[in-house]
């Protein structure tokens, strides 16, 4: 048995891994972590669209960030994948995810041979015919799956397991932290934004919305034209501003604006509903993490809207660090590295 494992954070722009050590200790040692840039169109939302260009780079990412283990746990966590309640009679974890194909059908919107089906328990409720099991139908397009997986394979690396980004989220940020109540963690990546809803680090709740950060970057770069400083930049120095900005910034203002409110409107309706379905469970604060969410002003606005306390997450509170990486140095890849780490940490468990 392999004593590390390697979490792969697939990017649209970037490929990130994690290697963590120590399985089975309460505090895992995070051993190594590295980053690496991909061409543009090699990846797209988080799905292998050119596996040579991936397996080319992961190998790179495996050279210079001197990863010894090739077990590698990737994540899932796009419009192709689909999480939604599911409530079954009660038996063993096995025989239900033997069920699945027969049960939901109707949920999906591929056929069911072309899916990947899993099942994560919730909770034991009592029906009108006995016991019975609630949990989350977890789906994802079977092509997208293996298109990421043959990418690892071609770099020479094994994936041991696929699991739910927002899982992988929830695991490191509310989880093995120990976070109690109800909590919404809302993770703002690139192009998506995953929201997950637990209650005393259990997910009862998962939506993967298909907005995120590179969205007002293109909302400038479209309505303001490529001439000038560039629209990451623009976005980036702006941020949520309040107070005077100059005047040759106030449509770039604007524009940052309307688009973060209306992925904000959307963060507050997912937050609602669960709230409005399971009325015994009120939200009472709201964890924040990835690239997107450190746009300047982003957690204010957030608190503002939902009415709820905003803290950004620390990846690293459920880890050791090994001898030799700088404390220092890790904690400036903050939320970049939090997908890598929260797929490794899945197989300490």
């Amino acid at each position: 048995m392999a004593t590390s494992v390697v979490g792969i954070d697939i990017g649209s722009s970037s490929l990130r891994a994690v290697e963590v050590g120590g399985q089975g200790k309460a505090k895992p040692t995070l051993l190594r972590y590295y980053e690496v840039d991909l061409p543009a169109g090699a990846v797209s939302s988080g799905e292998v669209v050119e596996p040579n260009t991936v397996a080319a780079a992961l190998k790179q990412l495996w050279s210079a960030g001197g990863f010894k283990s090739t077990d590698v746990i990737l994540g899932m966590g796009n419009q192709r994948v689909l999480a939604r309640d599911l409530t079954v009679p009660k038996m063993s974890l096995a025989r239900i995810r033997e069920s699945l194909p027969f049960e939901v059908q109707e949920m999906l919107p591929v056929p069911v041979a072309e899916a990947v089906l899993d099942f994560y328990p919730i909770a034991e409720t009592t029906g009108e015919n006995g016991p019975m099991v609630r949990g989350l139908l977890i789906a994802a397009v079977k092509q997208a799956v293996l298109a990421n997986v043959n990418a690892t394979q071609l770099a020479g690396l094994t994936t041991v397991d696929v699991d739910l980004i927002p899982f992988a989220l929830s695991r490191v940020l509310l989880s093995r932290p120990g976070v109690v109540g109800t909590v919404a963690l809302v993770d703002i990546g690139a192009s998506t934004t995953s929201v997950v809803i637990a209650t005393d680090g259990v997910p009862q709740f998962v939506r993967i919305i298909a907005t995120g950060g590179e969205d007002i970057t293109q909302a400038i770069l479209r309505d303001l034209g490529g001439e000038g400083e560039p629209a990451e930049t623009v976005k980036c120095r702006l941020g949520l501003a309040t107070g005077q900005v100059d005047a040759s910034d106030k449509h770039a203002v604007e524009i940052v604006y309307r688009v973060a409110s209306e992925q904000l409107s959307s963060l507050r309706n997912t937050i609602n509903y669960f709230v409005n379905t399971r009325p015994a469970d009120a939200v009472h604060s709201i964890v924040l993490s990835g690239g997107g969410a450190q746009l300047r002003g982003l957690p204010e606005a957030l608190a503002e809207m939902t009415r709820l306390p905003v803290e950004m997450g620390d990846p690293f509170v459920s880890v050791t660090l090994a001898k030799g990486i700088d404390a220092e140095e890790v904690r400036k890849f903050g939320s970049a590295l939090t997908v890598a780490l929260g797929l490794a940490l899945g197989r300490a468990e």
